[in-house]
């Protein structure tokens, strides 16, 4: 059964585009350094599952789709003393982190600003709009998938 996530990434450093530029559409989504994030990507996410694609701090918008094309993995950044992601305690043998491959599916024609979002019917009690709410992967019910989705493409 398909499921629906939400993937915040700083435009500046892994946008939209540079996904939809990427070798064969795709890359690792490396680097997430908070637990439940990770658990969710560790734990819950699958092949074929919907991700809304969201550009963070800049203009804070969902920007298009992308989907899962393989589940967790180590995160190796972690092991990289070089990598701004390093985590000394983690490593091969007990890697602490881990990653998941996203393909492009679609980038909106405009961004929904998070502001935007917040006044659209039916997406009242999504994860994103809770104040407070700062998680870089989170859930998303299909409902609010669709909703977006529908908006994104108008």
């Amino acid at each position: 059964m398909t499921k629906y996530w939400l993937m915040k990434s700083e435009p500046g450093c892994f946008s939209i585009d540079d996904l939809a530029a990427a070798e064969d559409q795709i890359t690792s989504w490396d680097g997430v350094r908070n637990y439940q994030a990770r658990n969710f990507m560790r734990d819950d996410m699958e092949l074929g599952d919907k991700v809304l694609f969201y550009h963070s701090i800049t203009n804070p918008s969902v920007v298009g789709i992308a989907e899962v094309v393989r589940e967790s993995y180590p995160d190796h950044t972690a092991w990289n003393i070089d990598d701004p992601h390093f985590d000394p305690k983690s490593s091969e043998e007990n890697p602490r982190w881990f990653m998941v491959d996203i393909k492009f599916v679609e980038k909106f024609t405009n961004p929904l600003p998070l502001k935007f979002l917040r006044t659209v019917s039916g997406l009242e009690g999504m994860e994103l709009l809770k104040k407070g709410s700062r998680l870089s992967v989170m859930p998303v019910s299909e409902g609010e998938f669709k909703t977006i989705r529908r908006i994104g493409k108008e």
